[in-house]
C-alpha cells in the first residue's frame, strides 16, 4: 500500500515531540490545535501506528515514534537543505541547539561561540547548560544537535571524540590545615570532608574515578549543584573540592581559596558528542570541525 506522507505532516510530529501537547504545538506552528491534531491523525493512519501514548493530556513518544524520530529529523533537515540549495553556499543558516556541561558551559562555550560567529557570522545558537548526564538525555531525545562535556559518556546512540582538554586541581580554604604544608602529599587527605557537585556532573565523576580511590578515608560534607556554591563552600572552611582550574581561577587570584598541588595526573579531556544517527547538515558539520579547530588555535 502506498503511503503518501506531507512534510507538514513530518513537522507536526517533531514539533509535538519538543512540545508535549497539542495545545502547545499549535503555538509553535502557529496553527489551530484542530489542525495539528488532524495533520497528527493522518499520519498515524498513513503508518498504521500510534507515535504517541496519551498520558494525562500529555503526548509521550512511544516505541514506534522513537524509530521514527531520527529519520523525520534528517528528512526535515533535507527539506531545509533543498530550500537552501541556491543560497551563497559560504552563508550559513538555520538554528544551532548546543548542549555543555557546567564547566565547559561557562568558561569555554562563550569564546567559542564568539569566535565562530566572527568566523562564519552565523548568528542563530543556543546554549543550554546543566549536567552531563542530563545534556545526554537531551541529546539521545534529539532536543540538542550536539553536546560539549567533560565526562565521558558510554551511551550507545551517542558518537563521542575528544575536542580539547582541561587540567583539574584540588582546593582549600585559606585558614585550612592543608594550606601551611609546602609539600602535601595524598595521605595529607585522610579524613577530610569535601563539597562535591551533584551526580551527573563531570567534576564529581573525575574526582570519584582519580581521586577518592587514592584516599582511604573521606567523607562527603555538602553536594551543589552550582560550581559557585561549591567555591564559597570551601572558602567558608567547610570542606576540601575538586573543580576544573579554569572554573577555581578567579577565586584562587582573589585569594578565597587556596590550590592543594599534589603528584596526581589532574588532565581531564573534554568530550564532543552527536547522536549517531543525527542527520549532519552543513551548519553542524562546519560547527564541529570548527571546534577541534579552534582548541588547536587556542592551546
Amino acid at each position: 500500500m502506498a503511503v503518501n506522507i506531507s512534510l507538514k505532516q513530518l513537522k507536526v510530529f517533531s514539533t509535538i515531540n519538543h512540545c508535549d501537547t497539542l495545545t502547545e504545538a499549535a503555538q509553535a506552528l502557529f496553527l489551530s490545535k484542530a489542525a495539528v491534531s488532524m495533520a497528527l491523525a493522518e499520519l498515524e493512519k498513513q503508518l498504521g501506528h500510534s507515535l504517541f501514548d496519551r498520558v494525562n493530556k500529555r503526548l509521550v513518544l512511544n516505541q514506534e515514534g522513537q524509530k521514527l524520530l531520527p529519520l523525520v529529523d534528517e528528512l526535515l533537515h533535507r527539506a531545509q537543505d533543498i530550500e537552501q540549495l541556491l543560497e551563497d553556499d559560504s552563508t550559513l543558516t538555520g538554528q544551532l541547539r548546543i548542549g555543555a556541561s557546567d564547566t565547559i558551559g561557562n568558561q569555554v562555550a562563550p569564546y567559542l561561540l564568539s569566535a565562530f560567529r566572527q568566523q562564519t557570522t552565523h548568528q542563530a545558537q543556543s546554549l543550554f547548560i546543566s549536567n552531563s548526564a542530563l545534556i545526554c538525555e537531551k541529546l539521545v531525545d534529539y532536543e540538542l544537535d550536539l553536546a560539549l562535556i567533560e565526562g565521558k559518556t558510554l551511551h550507545p546512540e551517542l558518537i563521542s571524540t575528544q575536542f580539547s582538554q582541561d587540567e583539574m586541581c584540588i582546593i582549600c580554604s585559606p585558614s585550612s590545615a592543608l594550606a601551611n604544608i609546602t609539600v602535601p602529599a595524598v595521605s595529607d587527605l585522610e579524613n577530610s570532608a569535601w563539597i562535591l557537585r551533584e551526580p551527573g556532573s563531570g567534576s564529581r565523576e573525575f574526582f570519584l574515578r582519580a581521586v577518592a580511590p587514592r584516599i582511604e578515608h573521606w567523607q562527603e560534607a555538602f553536594q551543589l549543584n552550582t560550581t559557585e556554591a561549591l567555591i564559597n563552600c570551601v572558602s567558608a572552611g567547610l570542606g576540601l573540592a575538586c573543580l576544573s582550574r579554569l572554573a577555581a581561577e578567579p577565586a584562587i587570584k582573589d585569594g578565597r581559596v587556596i590550590t592543594i598541588e599534589l603528584p596526581l595526573d589532574m588532565k581531564r579531556r573534554f568530550w564532543l558528542l552527536v547522536h549517531k544517527e543525527k542527520y549532519q547538515n552543513p551548519l553542524l558539520k562546519r560547527f564541529i570541525e570548527f571546534c577541534y579547530q579552534w582548541d588547536q588555535a587556542s592551546s
